[in-house]
Formats: C-alpha cells, structure tokens, sequence
C-alpha cells in the first residue's frame, strides 16, 4: 500500500482510484471512496483500506454521501492494478518479476509498469517490496525470530533480506525485532505554528519529532517505533531542544545544530546530512540531492530516506521538491510542508 499516492488521490478525488482503496477518516469514524465530494479530512485522521470489508472490521461505516460499497464505475485500467496488487498480496512467496505480474494482468511488462506507475506512483515491485516488508515488520514486532519472520514475509532466504534490510529498516532486522529494547526516551508535545509538535529524545540527541493534531495519535506513533522502549512524558527536561524548534518554526532560530539519536544506513546519514546543509528558505530537488552525495542515479533512494526520516526540522526534509517545483509527499501532510517553505521565504531578510 503506496500511501502517499493514496493520499494524492484523496487529495484529487481521483476517480480512477475508486476500487482500489477506501479511506476512513478517524474523527467521523466513516470511510469513504476515493472521489468522495465530501469536505476533504485531515491527513492524520486518515486510514487507508484496501476493502470496504477491511474498513468495517475496524469498526467504520459507510459514507451515505460516495456509497463506497457500491460497484466502482468500470475502469479497464484501475481493475487490470486492483487484480496485480491482488496477486501480489495473496501470493507472498510467487517471483517479485515484471514479467510473472504481466503475465497475470494480461498485458505487457512496459504497459504494466506504465499504467501502474500512474496509478500509484509506484512499480508493481516496489509494491511488492512494500508489502513483504510491512509482513515483516509486524512479524519481528510480534516477537517472531528473525528466521521465521523471513520466511512468513514471503523472502526466500536470509540472504535476499539482508541485501536490502539496512535500507529498508533503517537496522538489522535483528535489531528492529529488539524495538528499542534498552532504550530510555523522554518525549513531550507543546502547541506550534504547525499543529502539535512531539519532541522525542535520548541521552544522546533526539530521536523522533512528529507534527499532527493529536496528541493521542502522536504518542501512538512513538510507542510503534520503539515497542520496547522504556518512554516517559517528561516537558521540562526537553526545554533544550523544545525551544530551539519552536524557534525555527517561528523564524527567529534558522539553523537548528541539533544532535540525533536515530538508527540509520550510511547512505540514509549521508543524505540527512546533505538535506541539513540545504540553506534556510531553500530548496533542493531530489535528483540534486543525489549529485551532491555523488550518487547521481540514486534519486528514488533519496526520495526513500526523505520519507522515512524520523527527526523532521533537524533535518528539513520538506526543504526537497520535485524536479518541477512542485511539493513531492510529506510524511506529516504537504499543507504543512507548503506552510513551512513559504515561512522561511518569507523570514529571509530583504536585498
């Protein structure tokens, strides 16, 4: 599951997404189609489904408005997707190749890989390395070994994992099963120009920051990525980091020189790294950021550990754009990445 297509197309209203997904909305507690003309949700207050079925077992009901349970308007393209992601889904072990999701489809690779890409803004395999990933994660969170966590996602050997876990996982898969185990973070959430700002730290730096309109939601999100952790709330010790971002936000602190306590690749530090050299009221596309770590080819990579940085404004991933100018997927909402672009354009001093 893409969720940043999946967005955009709530976002758009996208029709063509009609069968592929529903989206619940927390608040309301209904789901909806894609195309809903209903007033658009919050991003944080939305949860993506592949089925309606899905939906409702999670205690939502239906939209009176969209009818999401009834058939979707017939569209040759979106059902040739739905049936590959279908296969995909159910078949955990089959061959992650073009050319076996082709097969399935009924069409040919490049024909595949193209309206799929439009769709969803992925490959059919990067669908796939989601997915088997996700199994994963939920596999080693449960407390599965690592062994049987490999073959229950769907990999083959640990050979195939390891290729790509350190990318992927940010760790070890060894290390991710642990979930912070030994780790002792304090967290606290204050009021922001954005919306509520979680602060998350270690001994050593920070080691999460999240923006959102729910502090129920927030804490949530913290306690998923360190399962293991032992995390307390505790505001006054984090003043030294609280006040230097709320700073930044407000434009009277532009460079935040902040350590961070975080597991990462090498190629993950590197790329934060260049991010967190990016001028104030700057931007950078991806395809830049790439050069300038010497990796030109790399840009889907870039993107990939843009999306998965866990300390946000420490390093100002919203400073990447698309090779366009247009705002690309932002992991707490692209109205909050519009809202800090234009306030550090706007804090720049006058020629």
């Amino acid at each position: 599951m893409n969720q940043a297509s999946y967005w955009r197309a709530v976002e758009a209203k996208d029709a063509a997404f009609n069968g592929i997904f529903v989206y619940a909305v927390r608040s309301t507690g209904v789901y909806c189609r894609p195309s809903c003309p209903s007033r658009r949700p919050r991003q944080n207050q939305v949860v993506f489904f592949e089925q309606p079925e899905a939906a409702e077992r999670a205690g939502y009901r239906p939209c009176r408005r969209c009818q999401p349970r009834k058939p979707a308007a017939p569209d040759p393209q979106a059902e040739m997707v739905r049936r590959v992601c279908r296969y995909i889904a159910e078949n955990p072990e089959g061959p992650l190749t073009l050319a076996a999701f082709a097969t399935e489809a009924g069409v040919s690779p490049h024909h595949l890989q193209r309206t799929f890409r439009r769709l969803l803004g992925i490959t059919p395999r990067q669908y796939a390395d989601a997915l088997r990933v996700g199994r994963l994660k939920n596999s080693l969170r449960e407390g599965n070994n690592v062994t049987t966590a490999l073959y229950a996602a769907g990999y083959g050997s640990s050979s195939r994992l390891y290729e790509g876990a350190r990318e992927r996982l940010g760790m070890t898969p060894a290390t991710y099963r642990h979930g912070g185990a030994a780790m002792h973070i304090v967290y606290t959430i204050v009021d922001s120009p954005l919306g509520r700002l979680l602060v998350a730290a270690t001994d050593k730096g920070i080691c999460g920051v999240s923006l959102g309109d729910s502090d129920k939601t927030l804490e949530q999100f913290l306690r998923e990525e360190y399962p293991k952790a032992e995390i307390e709330r505790d505001s006054g010790g984090l003043v030294r980091w609280v006040r230097p971002l709320l700073g930044h936000l407000s434009g009277r602190q532009r460079r935040l020189d902040m350590p961070y306590d975080v597991q990462a690749t090498a190629f993950q530090r590197r790329v934060w790294e260049e991010l967190r050299a990016i001028p104030y009221g700057s931007t950078r596309t991806y395809s830049e950021v790439a050069r300038a770590i010497g990796q030109p080819t790399a840009i889907r990579a870039v993107a990939r550990a843009c999306a998965t940085n866990p300390v946000p404004l420490v390093v100002p991933c919203h400073r990447v754009v698309r090779e366009d100018g247009n705002l690309a997927g932002y992991r707490w909402g692209l109205d909050r990445k519009r809202v800090l672009i234009e306030l550090e354009r706007k804090a720049q001093p006058r020629p």
